[in-house]
């Protein structure tokens, strides 16, 4: 996104809308005094309309603002109970008794789909929700996921013996889960003041790690018949909950609706706040972005864009491949692990929103991969002693320990950054479609993973899968080092030009004009 900046106020331009592109704008109007109408030749825009007398109106309400970003993460939960699912069902779906007879309900390799079919799912929606967001809109998009949502829970209630409708099941709540991967984050974006717009963007990964500890601790108490309808109550819930939310003042915009865009600004920002100054902002934005359009092969042919691909599909591509989707036994039992496991993630998730501008971008990623490819030499020397026989029960402790450090760093840096970045690196005109290129690109490595570490452990045992993890962190931590940009702090304007595009003036990177004196 291109930003405008003048003291007080910031615009974010919007990207390209073909693949539900977000715009955000904030505008802090106190300190800003009436002038003379001044066009700027850039922008096109009248900067009368962009100013309010100063102490007139009030300060914009914040609570709106969290309680839609709550309400709307509420989808990024049901994910996060869709990626833990399989985790406190495993051993009762894979194995029936009856009057002391045991049966296979699902072979190994059949379970592994199971628990991957979701990923395929995800990559598969991620194109057309793109194109429904700017369609139909951000809130009747989402809202549109809920019944085939539940739907797909209830697929896998009603399954019993019936090993199809496991697949069925996972493919939709996969097909629903990552959806919202895509359009909640978008909302999100587009309601939020530029001051508040981190925290609230948080809200989702942290939401994500929320429901999958949900679904640990509920799974370690009832069965998986219980736990599976919970989850397709989730949606509902969702659907109740955010149906009274307004559309995002952007996409009213977009499609033409001013009168409406102003009521939704109204409601995030509060009765008493003039909304006019940042909805005129919107407009004018919205309209010199559509002016400056380029066609997609246009502007992903610049040398900007090509390194931004480079940069931004290498760290999806070693997220996924350092083995974050795998699991590592311990002597610890396995529900106890998983919910340990489960609550540092939500901590560590928290506390990495509260690092990630202040510590750099590079720093956390190559802190992240370093120790993370620690981590996984240290399971693989443990389960390389333990498979030669060596007496390893004064250690049992390290597996779910080095896995706990390894969620701990992962959620520092390679969980969140990866994502952050890509809305860093891109020009406005493609970030729309080079998300959804991340997000195809990172699903699709997610189910490869998660389907085909049973096959690695079978090949090369799983000492030495761990080592092939250990290994591509390591390269991951190179990768950051040598060809990663830092942003932190940086323009979009001066990202571009260290990317190797051209000024702000005669790019899609973004606009930028003096201020007046007087601002």
């Amino acid at each position: 996104m291109a930003s405008v900046s003048r003291d007080n106020y910031e615009v974010l331009l919007p990207h390209s809308s073909r693949y539900g592109a977000a715009v955000v704008v904030s505008c802090g109007i106190d300190d800003i005094a009436y002038e003379e109408e001044m066009d700027d030749p850039q922008l096109g825009v009248s900067t009368q309309t962009l100013v309010s007398s100063k102490g007139e109106f009030q300060s914009a309400k914040r609570l709106p603002q969290y309680l839609a970003a709550i309400s709307v993460t509420i989808g990024a939960f049901a994910l996060g109970n869709v990626l833990a699912w399989t985790s406190p069902t495993a051993d009762e779906l894979s194995q029936t008794t009856n009057n002391n007879f045991t049966s296979t309900l699902m072979t190994q390799s059949e379970w592994s789909w199971v628990g991957s079919l979701m990923n395929i799912g995800a990559a598969l929606v991620v194109l057309p929700v793109g194109y429904l967001i700017d369609k139909i809109g951000r809130k009747f998009t989402m809202l549109g996921l809920v019944f085939p949502f539940t739907a797909g829970w209830f697929l896998m209630v009603w399954a019993k013996q019936t090993v199809p409708l496991y697949y069925v099941g996972r493919i939709v709540t996969g097909m629903m889960g990552g959806a919202f991967s895509l359009t909640a984050p978008v909302y999100v974006s587009e309601i939020a003041e530029s001051d508040i717009r981190g925290t609230l963007g948080t809200y989702f990964q942290l939401m994500v790690t929320v429901g999958i500890l949900f679904v640990y601790v509920l799974g370690s108490q009832v069965n998986a018949f219980a736990l599976t309808l919970v989850c397709g109550i989730v949606p509902l819930v969702f659907g109740v909950i955010f149906f009274f939310m307004p559309e995002t003042p952007l996409y009213y915009i977009q499609t033409g609706r001013i009168d409406r865009a102003r009521d939704s600004l109204q409601y995030f920002r509060g009765k008493s706040y003039n909304v006019e100054p940042e909805l005129q902002v919107m407009e004018n934005v919205v309209d010199t972005s559509r002016a400056q359009k380029l066609s997609l092969s246009e502007s992903f042919n610049t040398t900007a864009a090509k390194k931004a691909l480079l940069v931004s599909l290498g760290l999806m591509v070693f997220q996924q491949l350092s083995g974050v989707n795998a699991e590592a036994g311990s002597d610890i039992k396995p529900a106890i692990a998983t919910i340990i496991v489960g609550v540092i993630q939500v901590i560590a998730t928290f506390i990495s929103s509260l690092c990630i501008d202040k510590l750099g971008r590079r720093i956390l990623l190559i802190a992240s991969d370093a120790v993370m490819t620690i981590c996984s030499t240290v399971l693989g020397v443990f389960f390389y002693l333990k498979h030669n026989g060596n007496d390893v029960s004064n250690i049992g402790w390290l597996p779910l320990v080095s896995v706990c450090l390894f969620i701990v760093m992962f959620s520092f840096g390679y969980g969140p950054i990866p994502w952050l970045m890509v809305g860093e690196l891109f020009p406005n005109q493609i970030k729309g479609t080079a998300s959804s290129i991340a997000c195809l690109l990172n699903w699709f490595l997610s189910f490869l993973v998660t389907k085909f570490f049973s096959d690695m452990v079978t090949a090369f045992g799983i000492y030495t899968t761990f080592w092939i993890f250990s290994a591509i962190s390591c390269l991951g931590t190179i990768f950051v080092f040598f060809i990663v940009p830092e942003t932190k702090g940086k323009s979009l304007e001066e990202i571009q030009k260290e990317l190797g595009g051209e000024s702000p003036n005669n790019a899609p990177a973004g606009l930028v004009f003096e201020a007046p004196e007087k601002f």
